[in-house]
């Protein structure tokens, strides 16, 4: 019986080749996670990331506005002042009336924000240049629409996935047990499906937050031993003495 391959039997052309792909996907994903966290932090108002974040971004802050959200979160940085922002909340308080927005929150956000939420700098963002533009923002937080939570899915679906699977390719090479093999390669796929489910779960319940931060712990732990094994292998458990070169 041919003896299956191993790490041991590549060749340096694919142990470059492989090193240089688990790197680069290492590299790609702690920049992701960064992303998300610099996303999805201050949502609550607090520092740092939190469950009432992933909430926040899902299901929404019904309490309030999503123009409150954004100032309060992602959008904290763009109006450095912390008067501004609480001016405009308070406005927001108010419900919106058409001549504080004149007096008042246009003038902070010629400063702040009308670079880019203008139909002037041709990106897909709300227009707040206008009182019936930022109106669309003003009403209550609901979180995520579902049609860019679709958009969002696919995405994520279709490029994580074949992450996934480069990464599995290259870690079925590596000697392990089969059973935890079969683990650390299925556990990534179950860990996407879940994570992207519990993003709508989440819009109807809060409760699937804590869904989502379980489906991304997992998904990076599962890659994380298969990046680890995989170039540990290949640089540094040699062949048996009777193994050769097939």
């Amino acid at each position: 019986m041919k003896e299956q391959r191993r790490f041991y039997n590549c060749r340096l052309s694919e142990k470059l080749l492989y090193t240089a792909f688990l790197l680069l996907i290492s590299i790609g994903y702690l920049m992701a996670l960064v992303y998300l966290y610099t996303s999805h932090e201050g949502h609550d108002s607090k520092p740092g990331l939190s469950i009432e974040d992933i909430v926040d971004t899902y299901y929404g802050n019904r309490s309030g506005s999503r123009l409150e959200a954004a100032i309060r979160g992602p959008m904290a940085g763009y109006i450095q002042q912390t008067e501004d922002r609480d001016q405009i909340v308070a406005w927001l308080k108010l419900g919106s009336p058409e001549l504080g927005y004149r007096t008042v929150v246009r003038p902070i956000l010629e400063r702040s924000c009308l670079q880019c939420h203008s139909p002037a700098s041709g990106l897909k963002v709300p227009d707040l240049s206008t009182y019936q533009g930022i109106q669309t923002v003003a009403e209550v937080d609901t979180g995520e629409s579902l049609h860019t939570l679709m958009k969002l899915s696919h995405i994520h679906l279709f490029g994580i996935g074949l992450v996934a699977l480069g990464i599995g390719l290259i870690f079925r090479l590596a000697s392990v047990g089969e059973g935890l093999k079969a683990c650390l390669m299925l556990l990534p796929f179950v860990a996407i499906f879940a994570d992207i489910l519990a993003w709508f779960l989440t819009k109807s319940d809060p409760f699937y937050a804590y869904t989502v931060i379980t489906a991304g712990v997992l998904l990076g732990a599962a890659w994380a031993g298969q990046i680890l094994i995989s170039l540990y292998q290949l640089w540094f458990i040699k062949a048996p003495e009777n193994n050769s070169f097939n």
